[in-house]
């Protein structure tokens, strides 16, 4: 008797959840039916985080442009290859002189993170070379585009950022330059850019904005004098270390790079941290190796292989599959911890890019990275279910004419299904 009632619970819970699978399936495909997705590309995946059988599937094995949704592959290799404490610096002390070069650390004095770590150890040398030609990477990442060279979510890469690489002027208080070095390099006039393409003059207008963030062009002769000012001291340079073994300065904690590149879809983070990535596994720095190293070791199980070009989702290089969104993120979702998990990615209607989009009734219920470019908005991550599961999902639309608020906006009324009928 007791093996008939269990076989007959057995039984009315399949049929339940086939019920309300096959109830979630009509409503979306009804939902993407309507003239609002008829000239547009839309994929989606969505699986149960537990059992990982597949909820919802549409066209989820074609190749989309992710934008920053390329920031969950950047965030998984940088997980897997850097420690706790991220390195700041290497360096080798031979007599009196203290030899370092750069392993890629934004946090440097950055304006934001606001790290000291490598300039309370430098301040306290007397004798400071600079190692300069382990970078060996581009500035910018291919396919960017070229007059985004004055805006702030575009900061030029290199071995040693140091602010950000960006030029901060606020005028709140009188003019207030940072870092001080440009100072005489700030002109107060109205212009039609914030920068002169090929030099570092800088100009912020007669009335508006109380502060800008302006990339500076970074050189190898740049981050020494900004050294100097900053340190007051005199540096000196040379292309290669001298004989010996390299120690490692450790720097901030790594999620508090994680957490700002996921909440604020910080591109800057997201590029260095790939050059992070490898300061880890060899002594040249190239994002580039970065990428390979990961997709052909923890990644070499992808169904689809990608196109990943660089680290921030800039480019429209970068060709995704919402299959592989979803399996990284299931990938995370085995590696970290619940809390560590959704701390990193911002919540709706609580942090980050989605503090004003898909909020829960008490408590947030998607745990997602978006991405936009424009006719391109992709949103991949967690949702919580009103009956308490866990789903993974991955939706990528690309060209599209309508806004991105529309999109949104229909995007959540999808996922909202996904929360009260699962």
């Amino acid at each position: 008797m007791k093996n008939l009632l269990y076989i007959l619970l057995v039984t009315l819970t399949f049929t339940a959840c086939r019920s309300s699978r096959a109830l979630l399936t009509k409503q979306l495909d009804n939902k993407l039916s309507t003239p609002f997705y008829k000239n547009q590309f839309t994929g989606i995946l969505v699986i149960d985080a537990e059992t990982k059988d597949t909820i919802y599937d549409r066209e989820s094995d074609k190749y989309f442009i992710p934008a920053s949704n390329t920031k969950i592959f950047t965030l998984y290799t940088s997980i897997k290859t850097i420690p706790d404490h991220i390195p700041a610096l290497k360096y080798i002390e031979s007599n009196d002189t203290l030899y370092f070069e750069g392993t890629g650390d934004p946090s440097f004095l950055h304006p934001y993170l606001k790290d000291s770590t490598a300039f309370t150890f430098l301040k306290s040398k007397n004798n400071l070379v600079y190692v300069t030609d382990n970078f060996q990477d581009k500035k910018y990442g291919p396919g960017w585009a070229w007059d985004d060279y004055q805006w702030y979510y575009s900061p030029e890469k290199n071995a040693l950022p140091i602010y950000g690489n960006v030029v901060m002027i606020n005028t709140n208080q009188g003019i207030q330059v940072t870092p001080p070095y440009f100072k005489d390099s700030v002109l107060n006039m109205n212009h039609t850019d914030q920068r002169k393409e090929t030099s570092n003059l800088f100009f912020y207008p007669t009335q508006g904005r109380d502060t800008l963030e302006i990339p500076f062009i970074t050189s190898t002769a740049t981050t020494r004098s900004i050294l100097e000012n900053t340190l007051n001291q005199k540096i000196t340079t040379r292309p290669r270390m001298p004989k010996g073994t390299k120690k490692t300065l450790r720097g901030i904690n790594a999620d508090s790079l994680y957490i700002r590149m996921m909440h604020e879809s910080d591109n800057f983070i997201a590029e260095q941290l790939l050059i992070l990535a490898v300061s880890e596994l060899k002594d040249t720095l190239s994002s580039a190796m970065a990428r390979t190293y990961i997709l052909e070791n923890q990644l070499a199980d992808l169904v689809q292989s990608p196109r990943w070009v660089d680290g921030s989702g800039l480019s429209r290089y970068n060709l995704f599959t919402p299959q592989n969104m979803v399996e990284v993120l299931n990938k995370l979702y085995i590696d970290l911890p619940r809390e560590r998990l959704y701390t990193i990615f911002p919540a709706g209607g609580l942090s980050g890019t989605l503090k004003n989009r898909f909020a829960g009734n008490q408590k947030p219920y998607i745990y997602a990275k978006s991405g936009s470019l424009s006719n391109t908005y992709c949103l991949s991550g967690y949702l919580i279910t009103n009956s308490g599961k866990t789903l993974i999902f991955s939706v990528m639309n690309n060209h599209f004419r309508n806004s991105t608020s529309d999109e949104r906006t229909h995007l959540e009324a999808m996922l909202q299904m996904l929360r009260d009928h699962y």
